[in-house]
């Protein structure tokens, strides 16, 4: 409990209102919210998520995560979640921290450090959670509290995370890190398609061309795709699309129909749709009450 408290009261210390927080040190953010949200859509990048207190629920497709300080979440390629605190209040804030996952760090670490995968492991869902065991909870304690001795960052910092990363592949969750490191799995090629998705979810791209970029048959494609993203690629490729036209509407302040045209949309009404039933309300009712909230 000892650390479980060191751990918030670090957080809220540099995280001093409602927010996400850059640090010094590297990959990690600190993120403080004193009211339960709404869902919102998020990318989440390679990431673990450490919640020192409050509780937040991640949907990806029809696969539901709550995560709180007896569990982290990870994610080990980039994906659109839909994310909402549903635990916090003004004297108890949610209070996490995330860390970006370095994979250059997290394969050297798992050369250093093999084990063996499992067939079942192969292709395995993209979010997860793990348990915070109390070694696990220290280290990412270790690493959080140089932020109140900046002097010892360049020095401390790097060994920190060090030890964080390695408590994490040798925990239960370790034959995912592990996979991630790899480029021989069936995560690591669904990932190879998933940044040409990214990249290029504005245009009608054919599922052979997804399948070629990562080395499948599209069978296998459809399947370990629909494994690691818990959807299809289609839909996969929508919620992308979706999440870039809410930014346009509500950042840029497009209108509907543009906003649609720009992420692909040829027709405004299957825009419409397609955006109601994802975020519940049509388009422009929705960049309204998110432009001007209650």
């Amino acid at each position: 409990m000892t650390a479980l408290l060191t751990f918030r009261d670090a957080i809220a210390r540099h995280a001093p209102g409602d927010g996400t927080f850059a640090t010094g040190l590297p990959g990690v953010t600190l993120i403080r919210c004193a009211s339960p949200t709404l869902p919102m859509p998020v990318i989440y990048e390679p990431t673990v998520c450490f919640v020192a207190q409050g509780r937040k629920r991640a949907a990806l497709g029809e696969r539901v995560f709550h995560y709180d300080p007896a569990s982290y979440l990870l994610a080990t390629v980039g994906l659109p979640v839909m994310g909402a605190v549903v635990e916090a209040s003004a004297s108890a804030p949610y209070l996490c921290m995330q860390l970006d996952l370095d994979a250059a760090l997290l394969g050297e670490l798992t050369l250093q450090h093999p084990r063996p995968l499992t067939a079942a492991i192969d292709g395995a869902a993209g979010l997860s959670l793990g348990t915070m065991t109390p070694t696990l909870l220290e280290a990412a304690t270790r690493l959080l509290t140089l932020l109140d001795a900046p002097q010892d960052i360049a020095a401390l910092a790097p060994l920190a995370l060090r030890e964080l990363l390695y408590r994490l592949i040798s925990g239960e969750q370790g034959e995912v890190f592990h996979q991630m490191a790899r480029t021989d799995t069936r995560q690591a090629q669904i990932a190879r398609a998933i940044l040409w998705l990214r990249a290029n979810y504005r245009d009608a791209s054919r599922i052979e061309t997804l399948a070629d970029v990562a080395g499948m048959s599209r069978s296998a494609f459809h399947v370990h795709f629909k494994a690691v993203t818990a959807m299809s690629p289609l839909d996969f490729r929508g919620q992308l699309r979706m999440q870039e036209a809410r930014r346009l509407m509500v950042g840029e302040g497009m209108d509907a129909a543009s906003a649609g045209h720009r992420v692909g949309y040829e027709s405004p009404s299957q825009f419409s749709r397609e955006y109601a039933r994802l975020f519940g309300l049509p388009p422009a009712r929705d960049a309204q009450r998110l432009r001007q909230p209650d």
